[in-house]
């Protein structure tokens, strides 16, 4: 065989000669604590809490957040959105997509490394791997162990456990299209339709499979973001930092040893900063795509520090230009405001504020009229000319109304038909109306007439629908 095939099995320890792609090597994050591992701890609680709890919170007699694919009708709390409201949906995403401009501006890879959700379940995972196998030395040692009993029953154990939190996430994540009530007692006798089992199976899979086994893949090979991040950082965005010039040259050191004296500078070389980076990069090498910003290290880091008696801050959170001009905490907060950031932020001002202007004044009624084309015009007994119209109603509110409905524009114009219309809460109904006229009413041609219809409860609901009626 050639020594150079990509086919060709390299000997333990070494890289494969003539490979097209870098061989994974499978990470082992060491467990840590401290104030950013806290923050992160905390999003995952609330991320979690919201995830897994809006779906069973009770509103006006049903779920209170139900994207109800079915029926064409989004539920958020009090508000009812329908396929006509998708405009809303894609300022939301606008603006989500300006915060996040925004925060990566000022702080990098914020959403990276506290609130994404392969961040959030990877830390969710990690957290039983380490209480079922163990903290990263005894993980790397059960990985290479032989395969025993007990290593078989602590695989089926955590494997389990990841199963049944896929299961729930991936059931969890349906419950928000399918009402979890009625998604419960299908799941009681296994009687899922199935796009329910379609979609509970697929997310459990891609939850088991990113957060159980990918992990840091996702992050480095598959997110765009992490390609595209650096063109919107500057000299001033704050990102985790390795002060080289204070750490250099590194070495180890008892530490009761004068460094200064020896040549040292405040890094021991401890390697603690790589083995607890969730995707097994190393700080001290200067910023990287592969960096989600998490502060893993600047945590353990100042630990190391606090044992070595040396200042905090040896990796930290700071800017290019601090690091270059030796500027203080109270100088990096002066050079946030810049003109990119006001103009992100006056955008982002902007946009939301008409969002919120925009729901604040959505209507709770919409009413489209629709011609008959099957029947343009035509005379019936009488002599009088007909024209038939349909109207879609729709009461976007949660009250059941009762609207009133008129015809106007033309001389002695009549509306056939049951004039009162009833409505359920966020409901919609079709109405079919005559609408006659005499012929002395108006000369053959297009006439412009209005419908006007009204909430009888409220005044203040109504709509002014103008439409085309045709005189032969």
């Amino acid at each position: 065989m050639n020594p150079e095939s990509p086919n060709t099995v390299a000997a333990p320890g070494e890289e494969p000669a003539g490979t097209l792609y870098e061989v994974h090597k499978k990470i082992h994050p060491k467990a840590v604590t401290g104030l950013f591992s806290n923050w992160r701890w905390a999003v995952v609680w609330i991320t979690q809490a919201l995830f897994y709890g809006l779906c069973w919170m009770p509103w006006n007699g049903r779920q209170a957040v139900l994207l109800d694919v079915v029926q064409r009708k989004f539920y958020l709390f009090g508000l009812v959105f329908w396929p006509q409201d998708v405009f809303f949906l894609a300022v939301l995403l606008i603006i989500s997509a300006y915060a996040l401009f925004l925060f990566t501006a000022v702080a990098g890879r914020l959403w990276c490394g506290y609130a994404c959700p392969q961040t959030v379940y990877t830390e969710i995972f990690l957290w039983i791997e380490q209480k079922i196998d163990g903290d990263r030395n005894a993980r790397i040692k059960l990985d290479a162990a032989p395969l025993d009993g007990a290593k078989v029953a602590k695989r089926v154990l955590k494997y389990g456990v990841w199963i049944l939190l896929s299961l729930w996430t991936g059931f969890t994540f349906v419950g928000y299209f399918t009402p979890i009530k009625d998604l419960v007692q299908e799941a009681t006798t296994l009687s899922f339709g199935p796009w329910e089992w379609t979609w509970v199976v697929l997310y459990s899979a891609l939850t088991f499979g990113f957060a159980g086994h990918l992990r840091e893949q996702v992050c480095k090979y598959m997110c765009p973001y992490a390609r595209f991040q650096g063109v919107m950082f500057d000299p001033d965005t704050l990102v985790i930092t390795y002060d080289e010039e204070r750490g250099e040259p590194r070495g180890t050191r008892r530490k009761e040893v004068d460094y200064h004296a020896a040549g040292l500078g405040d890094c021991i070389d401890c390697d603690l900063c790589v083995a607890v980076c969730p995707t097994g990069i190393d700080i001290r090498k200067g910023l990287q795509y592969e960096c989600i910003g998490c502060a893993a290290c600047v945590d353990v880091c100042d630990q190391v520090m606090d044992k070595m008696g040396y200042p905090r801050g040896l990796v930290r959170y700071s800017t290019e230009n601090a690091l270059a001009k030796h500027w203080s905490m109270k100088d990096i907060l002066g050079h946030i405001v810049r003109p990119r950031i006001i103009v992100y932020v006056v955008i982002l001002i902007a946009i939301s504020v008409a969002w919120v202007w925009g729901l604040a004044t959505k209507p709770e009624l919409r009413v489209d009229v629709i011609r008959d084309r099957m029947t343009l015009a035509r005379e019936v007994e009488g002599g009088v000319i007909e024209n038939v119209f349909r109207l879609q109603f729709m009461n976007v509110s949660e009250t059941p109304r009762r609207y009133s409905v008129v015809v106007a524009g033309l001389d002695k114009i009549e509306l056939m038909g049951d004039p009162i219309v009833e409505l359920g809460a966020a409901s919609n109904k079709n109405v079919t109306y005559q609408v006659r006229v005499p012929p002395e009413s108006a000369n053959a041609g297009s006439h412009t007439i209005y419908f006007d219809i009204k909430s009888m409860s409220d005044d203040k609901i109504s709509v002014h629908e103008k439409a085309i009626f045709l005189m032969p």
